[in-house]
């Protein structure tokens, strides 16, 4: 395990240029505790890191910088070339939908047209194009309405609407090529039901039976989206299919089942797909009690699930996580899928960490 890690990260990182080169085991980094940095996107190749930090505003991290204050609230995603980050700032009062570059202040997305702020809340980035040029989240106009939406310099604010009158909806991911996005609408009975946006047309994710739960990430063209509760209508939340995540392809939705069933005398457990490669060979998510802290990272490595700590722990890092009170959840896996980034519980308060995977790669 590397704490303070940064040159072995560079070398690491450098050494995928080579073929036969990258190391055979894999690596975790833990990010310094006194900032709780909390990342939640990556790059393309892994070279920067966004997120919150724990003591408030956002941050980038690179091998060679370490953590850095961004200001604003805090930080989603980041372009494939490390060059935009999107995430939340304060406009005016209001909070609002950003876009911070090195060296410049963050920019102000705003929200719909004539739109009314509940309470200071106006709207929040979700995630970002691969060159920084397509921007989505959620933006309010009151608080009776929240709608997904879509961002581009030539179009400003696009509302995408919600197919159920009344309902939200909110856009959590967005394909590379900016032509696919993706999260949820809620329905008439409340069920947060995963969508997806062609350009600005609506589409379910269909199931196996019905239709899943939200929609949390896709690849670069949109052809792979992943996200949480594969089959809501299971009989018991015991049922395996009511415990999964699901990754839904051109050829139909795949549940995706924790590598162990838990067991919860109250509150559901949910597992969820976060974050995907492009070619859908490495899923990053998580299994957790609702609405709580109590959450494991999951990682699906050719759909097959293991414990991120206990793979880890026979990939090279027999010690990982192993003073931590749980592993939370992988929140960003790089586009090529080598490289994780999440965040968990550590005795002295939550902590984010990256898992760079190695060449060899052993289900436990």
């Amino acid at each position: 395990m590397v704490r303070t890690g940064a040159l072995i990260l560079v070398l690491l990182l450098l050494a995928t240029t080579w073929p036969g080169e990258a190391s055979d085991k894999a690596v975790l980094i833990e990010l310094e505790l006194r900032s709780a940095a909390q990342p939640f996107g990556v790059s393309a190749g892994g070279a920067v890191v966004v997120g919150a930090l724990g003591t408030g505003g956002g941050f980038y991290w690179m091998p060679t910088t370490g953590v850095i204050f961004t200001g604003g609230l805090f930080a989603t995603k980041v372009s494939r070339d490390g060059k935009v980050i999107v995430g939340q700032a304060i406009d005016n009062r209001l909070r609002v939908a950003g876009i911070w570059q090195r060296a410049t202040e963050w920019r102000s997305l705003g929200s719909f047209p004539n739109a009314l702020p509940c309470d200071s809340f106006l709207s929040a980035a979700n995630d970002t194009s691969r060159d920084g040029k397509i921007v989505v989240g959620l933006a309010r106009n009151g608080c009776t309405l929240a709608h997904a939406f879509r961002w581009e310099e030539s179009t400003g604010m696009v509302d995408l609407g919600s197919s159920v009158a009344g309902r939200d909806t909110q856009a959590l991911g967005v394909s590379a090529d900016g032509q696919v996005t993706v999260g949820y609408q809620e329905q008439a009975t409340g069920f947060i039901e995963g969508t997806k946006w062609v350009g600005t047309r609506q589409e379910r994710v269909p199931g196996a039976d019905g239709y899943v739960g939200t929609a949390n990430a896709t690849n670069v063209d949109g052809s792979i989206v992943v996200g949480r509760i594969c089959r809501p209508t299971a009989a018991r939340p015991s049922d395996p299919d009511f415990q999964s995540a699901w990754v839904w392809t051109r050829d139909g939705t795949q549940c995706l089942p924790p590598p162990r069933l838990r067991v919860s005398p109250g509150p559901l457990i949910i597992v969820e797909g976060n974050a995907t490669s492009d070619d859908g060979s490495v899923i990053g998510g998580s299994q957790a009690v609702a609405s709580s802290p109590d959450s494991d990272a999951i990682i699906w490595i050719d759909r097959k699930p293991a414990y991120l700590k206990e793979f880890l722990q026979v990939n090279g890092v027999p010690d990982a996580f192993q003073s931590w009170i749980n592993t939370g959840a992988i929140r960003g896996v790089s586009p090529d899928g080598r490289v994780l980034v999440g965040t968990g519980a550590a005795p002295q308060g939550f902590r984010g960490y990256i898992v760079i995977l190695g060449s060899s790669r052993v289900m436990p």
